[in-house]
């Protein structure tokens, strides 16, 4: 138990030299996953242990924090920290990700050449063992795209609060200029820019894969003040986006464990049935996206509602059946 708070002191004084403004007590309890006054108590024991830790005044909070940050042997990896890092590399570069990827493996080679040569010799057996015992699984789908330069153009304009213009082209479409004023990056199955149009301020979704001759461009162009990425992201069962509506699903029996353990979505609320199934309901957009996962449930789903995931449901169906026809 002493082992553990002895790691629990270490882990807050790293956060505290990871912070350049500091951490307040709420911080270090939200953090830390304990009370506050469990937290102060930690603290104290980082003030008595780090001597450069210091008090910054931020009324009406107190924030500490550790200037010039920590020894390399306090700052030392983990075995199972360092082969995290290389297994996020690797499902980058099977997923077709290499600039990503590379930027992971610049910061794994950092990191063991900032590392004692005793300490790397004393992990190298256990961290080649581990990344040969583990893999990742490459599913079928989409083949994400994430251009560096295309990235670096899109960094550089959000950062700057700059319009971001480019050619954007779409199957059926005639390609165009387009110009706005970039939000964020959304990674998945593919990879979208969101960005808000710069006459209507309307958020759209633009395929990082389908964009060409990307540049930054003079003026300014933020997005809307109130806009969340996040909260953005959240809001569709995929990346298309759309109305918001209230799903209601009903899980049969025989696959009740399986939903139960399924991420359907944040606003998720799972109900168990009298008859052993369960009643899956969240609210989103992305109907089409959802059809498409809720073929792989078979005959184990029912869609109670809405109407519209019906008729895009039964609209994917006859699609496919028209396919099959045609072999």
């Amino acid at each position: 138990m002493r082992h553990d708070k002895a790691a629990m002191v270490i882990d807050l004084a790293r956060r505290m030299a990871a912070s350049a403004e500091g951490l307040t007590l709420d911080d270090m309890s939200r953090d830390m996953e304990v009370g506050r006054r469990t937290a102060e108590r930690m603290r104290d024991a980082v003030l008595m242990l780090f001597p450069q830790a210091e008090e910054v005044s931020d009324p009406p909070h107190k924030r500490w924090r550790i200037r010039g940050g920590l020894s390399a042997f306090e700052q030392a990896p983990t075995t199972e920290e360092l082969v995290e890092l290389t297994k996020a590399a690797q499902g980058l570069r099977a997923t077709g990700e290499p600039a990503r990827a590379a930027g992971l493996e610049g910061l794994e080679r950092k990191l063991k050449s900032a590392m004692r040569s005793t300490t790397l010799n004393r992990l190298a057996p256990d961290l080649e063992a581990l990344v040969r015992a583990e893999t990742i699984a490459v599913q079928a789908g989409p083949r994400p795209s994430a251009d560096e330069a295309v990235l670096a153009e899109i960094r550089q304009a959000v950062l700057a609060g700059q319009p971001l213009g480019f050619i954007y082209s779409r199957p059926g479409a005639e390609a165009r200029r387009r110009s706005a004023a970039p939000c964020g990056v959304m990674f998945g199955r593919a990879n979208y820019l969101v960005a808000a149009d710069r006459e209507s301020g309307r958020i759209q979704t633009f395929r990082l894969d389908r964009m060409s001759a990307v540049r930054a461009e003079d003026g300014v162009a933020s997005p809307p003040a109130d806009f969340d990425l996040q909260a953005f992201a959240s809001q569709s069962f995929g990346i298309y986006q759309d109305e918001i509506e209230d799903v209601v699903l009903r899980i049969s029996p025989e696959g009740a464990a399986e939903a139960r353990a399924w991420r359907w979505h944040p606003t998720q609320t799972v109900e168990d049935q009298a008859d052993g199934g369960v009643v899956v309901r969240f609210r989103a957009s992305g109907m089409r996206e959802l059809a498409w996962h809720l073929f792989t449930w078979g005959e184990q789903v029912q869609i109670v509602s809405p109407a519209r995931l019906r008729a895009v449901m039964r609209g994917e169906l006859e699609a496919s059946m028209r396919g099959l026809e045609r072999t």
